[in-house]
């Protein structure tokens, strides 16, 4: 494990949205990126839904330093929308700080755990963790882990980041008996755990909460069956404008990246595919993934005769 004396600052924060709340939750937290997004230093914010074991939402931001981070957290703004939006939580939220040099990993899946440490158990903790990341470094999948010292005025907690290629070989690690054996030593039992995931982002909207994310090959299909007729549709309507065809590419994967973003995949992709992505508890297995990658086949073979009539049969790009 290393320690980064970092130039960049993520902020994980964590709360649990009432129920039947989560429509206002959403504008509330644009609202309240929007206004984050003013501050210096800011560099993004993302929003990640309740999946699998994590029932809390999370919202990730991204500043170019600790000292801009600190000067949002404890801004006078944020204070007046946690005012606000007091109701829309059960309970106080959690906060979690990583100072470093570059932002958390999204293609990977990324874990962050924070330990509340006595100050004369350090040393303990320390050579307790070496055991955590001996274990870990020894399951597949496993891409390295980070640790990070408390940060004076932000949190008081120690902060330990760790990733793994899937989401599968991240959960045979959580659910392993040498993690369960570890966690055994009472003394560090006092932690929360966040878990990001998701690599292609907001494409994906999981209705079902208490599934695991999908699979890289589930949510490549998925994609796959998104992004063919996004592509279709663009290069015929930017056809009769003539462009060469490295200012084609280059306009179409633009709009290609917006219109899957914010049409595609939550108006079309989403809804279709979502039994197969985040099936329920009760889904038959393995007949649902059949259904699921029969339909992405159908739909895709519909797709392709409709645009070979229109672009053989009745019209011929220019």
């Amino acid at each position: 494990m290393t320690q980064d004396v970092a130039s960049a600052a993520t902020l994980l924060i964590g709360q649990r949205v009432r129920s039947g709340r989560e429509d206002d939750y959403l504008q509330w937290q644009k609202k309240l990126g929007a206004a984050a997004a003013r501050y210096p230093g800011f560099r993004g914010v993302e929003l990640r839904r309740p999946s699998g074991e994590q029932t809390d939402w999370v919202v990730v931001y991204q500043f170019d330093s600790v000292a801009n981070m600190q000067k949002w957290v404890n801004s006078a703004t944020r204070q007046e929308f946690l005012d606000r939006g007091a109701d829309l939580f059960e309970g106080p939220g959690t906060q979690q700080v990583i100072a470093q040099d570059s932002k958390v990993d999204d293609t990977l899946v990324t874990v962050v755990v924070s330990h509340r440490v006595a100050p004369d158990q350090v040393e303990d903790f320390l050579a307790w963790q070496a055991d955590v990341d001996d274990a870990e470094s020894r399951f597949a999948g496993f891409r390295g882990s980070e640790i990070f010292r408390p940060v004076e005025g932000v949190q008081d907690e120690w902060t330990i980041s760790y990733k793994f290629d899937t989401a599968e070989h991240l959960d045979a690690w959580l659910t392993s008996p040498e993690r369960q054996r570890l966690l055994s030593d009472e003394r560090f039992t006092d932690f929360t755990l966040r878990r990001i995931d998701h690599s292609f982002g907001n494409w994906f909207d999981y209705g079902n909460t208490d599934a695991p994310p999908p699979s890289d090959f589930k949510t490549s299909i998925a994609v796959w069956m998104g992004l063919y007729p996004t592509v279709v549709f663009l290069t015929l309507l930017t056809a009769p404008l003539g462009m060469p065809l490295w200012l084609g590419m280059l306009v179409g994967n633009l709009l290609s990246s917006f219109v899957m973003s914010y049409v595609t995949m939550p108006f079309y992709g989403n809804p279709i595919l979502r039994f197969w992505m985040s099936p329920s508890k009760n889904a038959r297995q393995p007949l649902t993934n059949i259904k699921g990658l029969a339909l992405v086949l159908a739909v895709n073979a519909v797709w392709a005769v409709i645009f070979y009539l229109v672009t053989v049969k009745f019209w011929t790009l220019p």
